[in-house]
């Protein structure tokens, strides 16, 4: 089944400043993550170049659920998601409705009471950072959601937020652009300069461009990206499949998420579907080297997880895609400007399935579209948001799912990492070298 993704590889190119001979920073990759981060030292004085291989967002930040949530995240994700919230209510008083932001409420809703200990668990975390987060009974939430699974109550939290990816990422770009950002699409970076151990510019498929700070923001493509600049960094991309609904009656005007699918409310009328924390995993290369490092995510979460031999060709873990190349030949990233797996049919009908079977009074979702990405995830389900050993060069890569959200937050903290080191947040969580200094491997919450 093909997909039809809010952006796609035929959608035209909107932005393609020159490119100028030097700059006090590059950022990688027009993701949300990529983006902010640009936005944000724009605004602090620096002069701010940013190339897309591709297209702004037409990866997984355009393909994600939407969900603005702090709920059911790490704790060391807390701040920075609180203070991403306060950004993304700026962003949208300075863009307006574009961006699609809605205070709506998230809700996980709870098959059984050993479920809902897990969320009392969570909130026992989450309280002391003035969260509204609570626990709500069988009944109120039979009351509020009519449903026919029998969840027994839900963890719920009415600040959280929505928006439209596919929409808000772009208008975020032009914003940077408005502010001064030089933005580039289908330009990939081959790869960083160095000199004595410290970045001194990217070579792109465009020429160089001089800079003593890099930013690394290239989702599912970073590891590939930091391994033929010599660094090792464990991440691996799983496939999500998710579907956009015709236009249905609002029954459940937040976003909520089940053992079976999530959803939420679009901005057009219909409801954003997924069939849950359930995935597809192509076994690469990537996969046997950092084995070690995933095997307690392995153990955790393999139920979920479809597992496939052979990734589609040019994929960044295909069996066929270099590892290694030279700066004045094409890459990987000029061969596939936009990574677009096929959303998983079987995946789709039994999310219809699942939603009947939840909402008879409703039936089947009819899809008007339906989309896949590939999730950029660490060993640990949490991101590296660090500078690495190559000074100047800096990585925001590894969100697992849940980047979106946050994303202006870490905007805001690679701006300050890349402009000066300090940032208000602990970040000793999101260090570049944990997974090989022979640090624990602490895996995020399994809400």
């Amino acid at each position: 089944m093909k997909g039809d993704p809010p952006i796609s590889s035929a959608t035209p190119p909107e932005f393609r400043d020159d490119l100028p001979k030097a700059a006090d920073a590059i950022v990688i990759g027009g993701g949300i993550a990529g983006v902010t981060t640009a936005l944000y030292l724009a605004r602090d004085g620096l002069s701010v170049v940013l190339c897309e291989k591709g297209l702004i967002a037409a990866e997984q930040s355009s393909r994600n659920w939407g969900w603005v949530r702090a709920q059911g995240r790490d704790e060391a994700e807390l701040p920075i998601m609180l203070a991403a919230r306060q950004l993304w209510r700026r962003l949208a008083q300075e863009i307006g409705g574009e961006l699609g932001l809605t205070t709506c409420g998230v809700s996980y809703l709870a098959p059984d009471e050993a479920t809902l200990a897990k969320y009392e668990q969570w909130l026992k975390i989450a309280l002391p950072y003035g969260l509204d987060s609570r626990i709500m009974g069988k009944s109120e939430l039979s009351g509020k959601l009519p449903n026919d699974m029998g969840w027994q109550g839900a963890l719920t939290t009415a600040s959280d937020m929505r928006a439209e990816p596919g929409v808000a990422v772009p208008a975020i770009a032009r914003l940077a652009a408005r502010e001064g950002v030089a933005i580039r699409e289908h330009c990939a970076v081959r790869a960083i300069e160095t000199a004595a151990g410290q970045v001194s510019g990217v070579m792109t498929e465009d020429g160089l461009v001089r800079a003593d700070r890099v930013l690394l923001a290239g989702g599912a493509w970073s590891g590939l990206f930091a391994a033929n600049a010599g660094l090792s960094l464990p991440q691996l991309s799983v496939r999500g499949t998710v579907a956009a609904t015709e236009a249905i009656p609002e029954f459940w005007s937040g976003a909520a998420a089940s053992s079976a699918f999530a959803f939420r409310r679009r901005a057009d009328g219909g409801y954003t579907l997924a069939p849950g924390t359930a995935h597809d995993f192509w076994i690469g290369p990537s996969a046997f080297r950092h084995l070690r490092q995933y095997l307690p995510q392995i153990r955790r979460d393999l139920g979920q997880t479809r597992l496939q031999l052979f990734a589609p060709r040019g994929y960044p873990d295909a069996w066929t895609t270099p590892r290694r190349w030279d700066a004045d030949r094409n890459t990987p990233f000029e061969a596939m400007r936009v990574l677009n797996p096929d959303p998983n049919p079987a995946r789709l009908r039994q999310l219809q399935d699942d939603f009947a079977k939840a909402f008879p009074q409703i039936g089947r979702p009819r899809i008007r579209a339906a989309w896949a990405g590939m999730i950029d995830t660490m060993p640990d389900q949490v991101p590296v948001l660090d500078e690495t050993p190559v000074r100047g060069f800096f990585i925001a890569t590894g969100l697992s799912g849940h980047g979106f959200g946050i994303g202006p937050g870490v905007g805001r903290v690679m701006a300050d990492l890349i402009r000066g080191g300090e940032t208000q947040f602990d970040l000793s969580r999101f260090r570049f070298g944990r997974f090989s200094d022979g640090s624990e491997i602490v895996l995020g919450p399994d809400l």
